[in-house]
């Protein structure tokens, strides 16, 4: 039976987007709406939203609403467009005062109000399109308040009356926090001693705490993530919160949109593979290297390892750097990263390039492309992350027969499985230890089944007969969606 989504998130790609929340939000708008499900995507309408690729549409009734967030006095439109690449329909929240600035997230003092604005104006727009959600699914901090508000302050209108809450963590680290003199700019009213009483009394509101203390259902983005969380290893401070609420804490996977990453038909490939055609996987190798003049002549036939990331110390990047000079030191192959982030990774990586120029390549930023041709041409692709509530490049590398090394941790424990020479089962390389002896075991491991031809190619054939595809991972959205209407428990799927 068709159900009826309102989706809200501070980013979607392919029009706003800084990190995982942006593909997830976008691939289960398009995915879900493909299956049948009336599903409605809230997103501020950012200055970085390129308007000119969109048709969009005004919203007549609902345009200059106002909104009264305790002492501001606010006002948004909307406008409306299909989701690219999708029928599906996305609504723009558009409140200039909020959102035409230059980057989709600051630290401004009204950082708070922002994502308070674009929580209240899904639920109104909700009410104005006469909407009736059976699901709120609410995502990070930014709609942390969602579940509070549905329960209080909309909770007179009968719309909402059957509505269930469900509240996303895509990465705990990160949780809005802002002073609880702001409190009334939650527009709780009287419903403001509701917020947690210890984080109130130390002076602070915690959206993603009032997210999962109060959300009918908690879901994030990988089993073993969901269990990582209820730890103080990975919990960051709502470990405790977690454990109380683990009976109603699912971990779904990521999926990967295989229309963008797939080897047989990607746009920004000259030519296409298969698990059969690996010859010309080696020929977009070729072409890489000596594009991005790295070894060429006999020195060509070295092994590529790839790295596009976000370059922070939740990476592995400490370990990266202590472990990387020495491998290249003692083993012949060659590197190209692609990634921006802190100063001192991107200096690392510049200085390393200067002094190996014919074997390591960095381009300092993001282009998507280039993202294309790294998990293409490379043989392997390095994620020792200290912690990784999914990951998607290890399920991209594993796409295009580029074999993963990544850290037993999070998504990339759930997707990845390590190989066994002897039964030539497994799909990549998996390390335990988070230290830089596990990064070193684990390039090295990677660098001695590539010199097996054949035992390398028996592995680069498992990587790519893995599915990770949305298509798969949106019915476990919908079974969780059905299982909060009937009010059953929780379960995780991988």
């Amino acid at each position: 039976m068709p159900l009826r989504v309102c989706f809200i998130a501070s980013e979607v790609a392919p029009l706003a987007k800084t990190g995982g929340l942006a593909d997830v939000a976008g691939a289960l708008g398009k995915y879900l709406h493909a299956a049948g499900h009336d599903v409605r995507v809230f997103m501020p309408l950012y200055r970085q939203v390129d308007r000119r690729a969109l048709q969009l549409f005004p919203v007549g009734f609902l345009r200059d609403i106002p909104l009264q967030l305790g002492a501001h006095t606010l006002r948004f439109s909307v406008l409306t467009a299909r989701l690219p690449g999708s029928q599906a329909m996305i609504y723009l929240i558009d409140a200039p005062a909020l959102f035409d600035r230059a980057a989709i997230y600051g630290n401004a003092p009204d950082e708070h109000l922002r994502f308070l604005l674009l929580t209240h104006a899904a639920l109104v727009s909700c009410q104005h399109m006469g909407f009736s959600p059976q699901i709120l699914h609410c995502n990070d901090w930014h709609t942390g308040m969602g579940p509070l508000l549905l329960r209080t302050v909309y909770a007179w209108d009968k719309l909402f009356q059957g509505t269930r809450s469900l509240m996303s963590i895509h990465n705990i680290a990160y949780q809005g926090v802002f002073d609880a003199g702001f409190r009334a700019d939650t527009g709780l009213g009287d419903a403001v001693p509701l917020l947690d009483a210890g984080e109130l009394a130390a002076g602070r509101i915690n959206p993603l705490r009032e997210g999962i203390a109060h959300a009918d259902h908690v879901s994030t983005v990988s089993p073993t993530y969901a269990m990582e969380i209820q730890t103080p290893a990975y919990g960051y401070g709502l470990q405790d919160l977690l454990a109380r609420r683990a009976g109603s804490l699912t971990g779904i996977l990521n999926g990967v949109d295989y229309e963008e990453w797939d080897p047989r038909q990607d746009r920004f490939l000259p030519l296409h593979f298969n698990a059969s055609q690996l010859g010309t996987k080696d020929e977009l190798k070729q072409d890489f290297l000596q594009r991005m003049n790295l070894a060429t002549g006999a020195r060509s036939r070295l092994p590529l390892l790839g790295m596009v990331s976000r370059l922070a110390s939740q990476k592995g990047f400490d370990l990266v750097m202590s472990a990387l000079p020495d491998l290249l030191r003692r083993h012949e192959f060659c590197c190209a990263v692609l990634g921006s982030g802190e100063p001192r990774y991107e200096q690392f990586f510049r200085e390393l390039a200067h002094l190996h120029p014919t074997r390591v390549h960095f381009r300092a930023g993001y282009s998507e492309e280039h993202a294309h041709w790294i998990e293409a041409a490379s043989d392997m692709f390095l994620m020792p992350s200290q912690y990784e509530p999914c990951g998607l490049n290890q399920m991209y590398s594993l796409r295009y027969g580029t074999v993963p090394i990544v850290r037993r941790t999070g998504g990339l424990a759930d997707s990845v499985q390590h190989f066994d020479p002897l039964t030539r089962r497994g799909t990549g390389v998996v390390f335990n230890d988070y230290d830089v002896g596990g990064v070193t075991w684990g390039v090295e491991t990677a660098l001695s089944w590539y010199s097996q031809k054949t035992l390398w190619r028996r592995l680069v054939q498992n990587a790519m007969a893995q599915d990770y595809s949305w298509q798969t991972q949106v019915e476990s959205y919908v079974a969780l969606y059905e299982r909060m209407l009937a009010g059953l428990p929780s379960v995780s799927a991988g």
